[in-house]
Parts: C-alpha cells; structure tokens; sequence
C-alpha cells in the first residue's frame, strides 16, 4: 500500500492560489478591469483583500453584477463567465480548483468568433510575448479589449432574451480545449483526484487503528515566486509549489501544486 503521504503534497485540496492586482485600464463601456472568460472544469473563488469593485457574470442561468469589498468571499463554478471590475485599488486572492489546470489553458476568453475557429488562431489572440513589460502589457490590454468586445455582444444579446450567441460561445470553448483534455485528466489524475485518494486511504487507517502515517507529517512555506505576472484579469503574484521552502527544507513535492492562476 502507498503511503498516504508519499504522493501528492500540494496545497490543501489540490487547490492553486495568487494574490491578483485588478488592471485599472478603462474599457470601451466606461468600466475598468479585467479579461472576460469562462473555465472549463475548474471553479474559483475571491477573497477580496483591498479596494472595491465588482465581478460581472453571465451563464445560463443569468447576468449577475456582485459587489467587492474587502472580506468579500465570492465563487462560481465552471462555465460562468467572469469579468472583474476594479473601482478603486481592487486586490484579491484567488482560489483555483484543480491546481495546474488554469496554467495549462482551463480559460478560454470571450473574444469574437472569428478568433475561436480554431486553437491556432486563439493561441495568437491570446499570446502574452516574452519581451519587455511595455510590449506585455499592451499585448494584455489588447486582448482584454478583444475580450471585452465579444462579452458586450454576449452581453447585449441576453439582455434581448437571446442565448444563442453565448451558448455558441460556450460550444466553441469546449471544441477549443478538446485537443487537451487527456493531458488535463493527467494533471487531475495526480493532483484533485490523488488527494481524494489519500484522504481515502488515510480513513481507511484510521478505521483500522493505524495511525502510523501522522508520523509522515510535514510543513511546506513558500514566498511568492514570480510576481507582477501580467494575467487575464490583473497582474499576478503566485507560487512555486515545487520550490524551495523557506525554512529550509529541501521543497520536494513528488505531487506538485503549481502556480496559482486562472484570473
């Protein structure tokens, strides 16, 4: 039998996390923020930290403006699209289920279907360059303003009693991350789903009156590991589960949380 401590040692719950810095670049609507798009399996939540603001959303159960306020707890789940907006100094910390997945492309942008024929064409709609800060964040703030330009047409066709458009969206998303969804069942296999899988043996230890495997217990503690990282809804600090702990352990996650991200 594995030790339930031997695989993954991510985070609590196989989750990701970042603190995120809301943009302040206006929009064409008058608004300022950040990039919407959906995820395709993975939930999020906001715990907001500074400033004010809000997050739009819209799914098929409805358009929805929610306040944010410092302390403010807010989360959806996978197919509700989200755009942040930032009305003074907004900052948040982000949860993301399923660690690893937003890095390896669970969000697809709301842009104009033109730009979601297919994932070659997406992939240059979307691409931050590596180059100097300028080059980044005008490259972010166009696609933010690509972005944006589809969500006011999801938007506006809702509002007239129209789905259509946004369930074509959400279709398109989907044909989009086809190409990789057995590399993301990889990713869940050793990640959310051996977490599960360790809670169930550890019961199952317990339920015999073995308790041998609490004297495997360890402390992880990481600082920020890239900061400023231009994202989807913000510039992003986040974590480097895989890396050195800084108390001075050797930072070895045979199961590694990766970094947080998604917004």
């Amino acid at each position: 039998m594995v030790s339930p401590a031997a695989g993954f040692a991510g985070l609590p719950g196989a989750v990701a996390v970042s603190h995120l810095t809301v943009y302040d670049w206006e929009s064409a609507d008058g608004a300022s923020g950040g990039t919407p798009h959906l995820h395709l399996t993975c939930s999020e939540a906001y715990v907001v930290t500074e400033g004010r603001g809000a997050v739009q959303t819209l799914s098929p159960t409805g358009l929805d403006t929610t306040p944010l306020a410092p302390g403010a707890l807010v989360w959806f789940t996978p197919g509700t699209i989200h755009r942040l907006v930032n009305e003074g100094g907004l900052r948040i910390v982000v949860l993301m289920q399923n660690n690893g997945l937003p890095e390896a492309g669970d969000a697809v942008l709301t842009l104009p279907p033109p730009y979601l024929t297919d994932p070659e064409t997406y992939a240059r709609a979307v691409r931050i360059p590596d180059a100097a800060e300028p080059e980044q964040a005008a490259a972010a703030r166009r696609r933010r303003d690509l972005a944006i330009e589809g969500f006011m047409v999801l938007r506006t066709a809702w509002e007239a009693g129209d789905q259509r458009p946004l369930l074509d969206f959400q279709r398109s998303a989907a044909a989009l991350v086809r190409p990789r969804v057995a590399e993301w069942r990889a990713r869940w296999e050793a990640g959310a789903a051996e977490a599960a899988r360790q809670t169930g043996a550890q019961l199952d230890r317990l339920a015999a009156g073995d308790a041998t495997h609490l004297a495997e217990a360890h402390l992880h503690a990481r600082l920020p590991a890239h900061q400023g990282r231009f994202g989807m809804c913000g510039r992003l600090n986040t974590y480097d589960i895989h890396g050195p702990d800084i108390h001075g352990a050797d930072g070895d996650d045979p199961g590694g949380g990766g970094r947080g991200g998604g917004s």
